[in-house]
């Protein structure tokens, strides 16, 4: 069988040859190595330091022992950089040195001079979205186009605080690779649950997270709940009520409903007296949602949980949920379509193979690139993959590379003192015109220096004059008057959430009574014994009595 693959393949060329895997190399080996003629007609092309993909299963120790695996191949090193200025290769060129498993290399361009490469030190993350949104904004009003600037970070919750900037300055955005922050799924889900608790009468919020986490609680459950309502002219919610009190459910989804409602009532209660990051925290860990994303063992799980613990600590900036979910409302009603022209937003691994005029990189700080998940899993190695990604990031430029760090994060509410990333001190001073705003840049002194909060930083949230900040209020306006009308027709909640009445005439209340042959689909015919409003007491002749609503019954 491998003679006649050697007969079919007799040259190979391998592309990004630094991001094989292991089965990938050993597949290539056996094919390179043809017994016929002991010819070895293999070309690899590929750049050691730019091997970013080790999370995925690339080995990049394949291409650093390919001239031992493939003894007497001819090595071309293609030096020359046509896409960057000297000093943005002169800074990559002197980080990525400090690698010790590399081969050797020296890129040079005939683009001379060029601007040094900015280090710009702020005070927490929010002056960091300021900063590069205010640098946008000048790049712009000097003849250049959005498009051409990118902002490119090592993990997908960074992106929160740079877009709702964007979104206040009305400065239009591309996310590359992935939705919006607020668009993430897990997002969606959080403020699910936050509209949910705000308001028993959102549906939609309830229909996305009944059964997230599952609970054991089934479309065919939902769908009944929803028919239900719709009959009843009630919400979702309270549809629910009247359901787990009959027999019209099995009892494992009566009781994962019940619990469910039990925990939206007891949330409901906290929302009185927490307050609302700590509320959010709360409903995500008792509902089991964080739990879920934990024993999630999948690639994208722990970015996942990354992306709610910020989303957590960003809702700290207002002063309680309401306030916050319209401002949730606001950032998704805008519209941020640029007619193509946009600024480009993506994590560094979604970067590789592209460029731009001018590149921010945003978050050089110890714990976030590099980050310290890779560093404690993979140790040096994994660093080293790091400083790979730091390196591409920056070559990523033509023009202008600007990379800044915080000196405080917030971290679940409380603010912490940060660390600036140990790459920023292996940049080659001369290649890099550093400032802080903080006092210290690199190993200088001042660097364990511990700031607090700042109380004279502008809040997101305020200031809103655009036109969907408009709409937003004018749908907000609106809401009171849909939600009351709403919620007039139901009447009246008994005990612990049975639905027994509605005023609306289309609900079915009255429609049978005592005595009435009706049947049901699930448990056949059977007579009315008694009428609580729109439930039903029915004795079937195979089922025995149930309680059932009028809804899901017809005349017999």
């Amino acid at each position: 069988m491998l003679a006649e693959y050697h007969q079919r393949f007799r040259y190979i060329l391998v592309d990004e040859y630094q991001d094989t895997n292991v089965a990938q190399y050993l597949w290539l080996r056996l094919l390179a190595q043809s017994a016929r003629d002991n010819q070895r007609n293999i070309c690899c092309v590929g750049d050691d330091d730019q091997s970013i993909y080790g999370w995925r299963g690339a080995e990049v120790d394949n291409i650093l022992r390919f001239e031992r695996d493939f003894p007497g191949a001819k090595v071309i090193r293609l030096e020359r950089n046509y896409r960057s200025t000297s000093h943005i290769l002169a800074a990559a060129s002197g980080l990525i040195r400090t690698n010790k498993g590399r081969l050797s290399k020296t890129l040079w361009t005939e683009a001379e001079g060029g601007e040094k490469v900015q280090v710009r030190g702020v005070w927490d993350g929010e002056a960091e979205a300021r900063l590069v949104a205010d640098e946008i904004e000048a790049w712009k009003r000097s003849g250049r186009r959005y498009r051409e600037a990118a902002v490119l970070v090592r993990a997908s919750f960074q992106m929160r605080a740079f877009e709702e900037r964007f979104v206040l300055l009305q400065i239009p955005y591309t996310v590359v690779g992935g939705p919006r922050f607020f668009e993430r799924a897990e997002i969606r889900d959080a403020h699910a649950y936050l509209r949910l608790v705000q308001s028993e009468d959102d549906d939609l919020a309830f229909e996305r997270i009944v059964n997230t986490p599952r609970r054991g609680i089934g479309d065919t459950t939902v769908q009944k709940l929803l028919q239900v309502a719709r009959a009843n002219g009630v919400s979702a919610s309270l549809a629910a009520r009247g359901l787990v009190n009959t027999d019209e459910l099995a009892a494992r989804t009566r009781t994962a409903l019940a619990t469910f409602l039990r925990d939206l009532d007891r949330w409901r209660g906290m929302a009185a007296s927490m307050r609302h990051p700590e509320l959010a925290e709360t409903i995500l860990e008792e509902s089991g949602y964080t739990d879920a994303l934990r024993a999630d063992k999948g690639p994208q799980s722990q970015g996942r949980l990354d992306n709610l613990k910020e989303l957590v600590q960003s809702m700290a900036q207002f002063e309680d949920l309401s306030a916050y979910l319209e401002h949730v409302s606001l950032v998704l009603d805008l519209d941020r379509d640029g007619g193509g022209d946009t600024v480009q937003i993506m994590t560094l691994h979604s970067a590789k193979g592209l460029e731009f005029p001018l590149v921010f990189l945003p978050g050089w700080e110890e714990g976030v690139f590099p980050s310290q998940r890779s560093v404690d899993e993979k140790g040096e190695k994994g660093l080293e993959e790091e400083r790979r990604l730091a390196y591409v990031g920056i070559t990523r430029a033509r023009e202008q590379a600007r990379l800044s760090f915080a000196a405080n994060r917030q971290v679940y509410g409380r603010w912490t003192s940060q660390l600036p990333s140990r790459f920023i001190d292996e940049l080659p001073p001369a290649h890099v015109e550093a400032s802080s705003d903080t006092g210290y840049y690199g190993g200088g002194p001042g660097m364990m220096e511990a700031k607090s909060r700042f109380d004279d930083a502008p809040a997101f949230g305020s200031g809103y004059t655009s036109p969907g900040w408009r709409r937003a209020q004018e749908r907000a306006a609106r809401s009171p008057a849909f939600v009351g009308g709403r919620a007039s027709r139901a009447q009246a909640i008994e005990g612990e959430g049975r639905l027994i009445a509605s005023s609306d005439p289309a609900a079915g209340s009255g429609a049978f009574s005592r005595g009435d042959r009706v049947f049901h689909q699930k448990f056949g015919y059977g007579q009315v014994t008694a009428v609580e409003g729109a439930k039903l007491t029915v004795a079937f002749e195979t089922s025995g009595e149930k309680r059932v609503l009028d809804s899901f019954v017809e005349r017999g």
